[in-house]
């Protein structure tokens, strides 16, 4: 079974203003609700792609409850905290040429309920995969991944980890399956954004010295790079098509990824499947859908 933990989910309220202005009464031309969050996004995109999953985290308050029942109606399995205090987040989204994201905080996680969380990866078993995505709340510690990870240790669980500088840099004595910093996260490890496909390449090999199995780097147009396991090298560009949207291009590549090599246990195969993947959800108002990502696979 895959697991996604997202420790702050959100509602996405996105609006669309033909003329948006600040201090004046603004009237949308459309809006939709999205069910939200890094790790959800993968459990979204990895259900489209036919892999069942079940997302865990927290939620609270009604916002907590229409989450979880969207994401049911989905056909999502969910096992969620329910935190006694505080709502769920709602994220706003302002589209009016360009994009305006106003970010809730979201309820506090007391230590009780992040104990309930550890009890229930405590469940997992050997083959299982555990996606961790997104940033942490202030109200947890700064180190939740790597305590995740060195609980899991040793039991031969597969885990995703997609994070940023410290947070990533923490994980990978404990040898995650897979880990996607895009370039300019890179350019947070290492200090310097790296120019070429020589440097990128260089700089996930020192991701793998340092412990990481797999190294995925996104490079928005410029397509992506896959250092696997075994050695290989593998450089895709992007399909051609009208990017609308940015938010969850990541989280797809994740997705697809992980269901290519659940599905047929080759590298390459998931390389191309997670490319297609976030193309798909960059070309789409929403996240990328199966036949969207299937036929952006054979222009590879």
């Amino acid at each position: 079974m895959v697991y996604t933990v997202t420790f702050n989910p959100a509602l996405d309220y996105i609006v669309r203003v033909r003329d948006f202005r600040t201090g004046e009464t603004n009237r949308t031309d459309s809006d939709e609700l999205q069910w939200g969050g890094k790790g959800i996004n993968v459990s979204t995109v990895l259900r489209n792609l036919g892999i069942e999953n079940v997302a865990l985290g927290f939620l609270a308050g009604f916002t907590g409850r229409a989450l979880d029942q969207g994401l049911r109606d989905t056909g999502i399995r969910t096992d969620f905290i329910w935190l006694e205090e505080g709502l769920t987040r709602v994220n706003v989204k302002i589209k009016a040429g360009q994009e305006t994201e106003i970010n809730g905080a979201g309820p506090v996680i007391p230590a009780a309920a992040l104990e309930e969380l550890f009890a229930k990866l405590d469940c997992l078993r050997s083959g299982d995969v555990l996606v961790l995505a997104g940033s942490i709340p202030v109200s947890l510690p700064d180190d939740i991944y790597q305590r995740i990870l060195a609980r899991l240790a040793d039991r031969e669980i597969l885990t995703a980890v997609d994070a940023t500088r410290d947070l990533l840099r923490a994980v990978l004595p404990y040898r995650p399956f897979l880990i996607k910093p895009n370039r300019s996260e890179l350019g947070e490890l290492f200090g310097r954004t790296p120019a070429d496909d020589q440097e990128i390449e260089d700089c996930a090999r020192r991701l793998q010295e340092e412990g990481a199995r797999n190294v995925l780097v996104s490079m928005a147009g410029d397509g992506s790079l896959l250092l696997d396991e075994t050695g290989g090298v593998h450089r895709l560009g992007v399909p051609k098509g009208a990017v609308r949207n940015s938010v969850g291009a990541g989280d797809s590549m994740v997705a697809g990824f992980l269901a290519g090599w659940l599905e047929h246990g080759d590298y390459a195969l998931a390389h191309r499947l997670g490319t297609a993947a976030g193309a798909a959800t960059a070309f789409s108002e929403g996240l990328a859908a199966r036949d969207q990502v299937l036929a952006l696979m054979e222009t590879f």
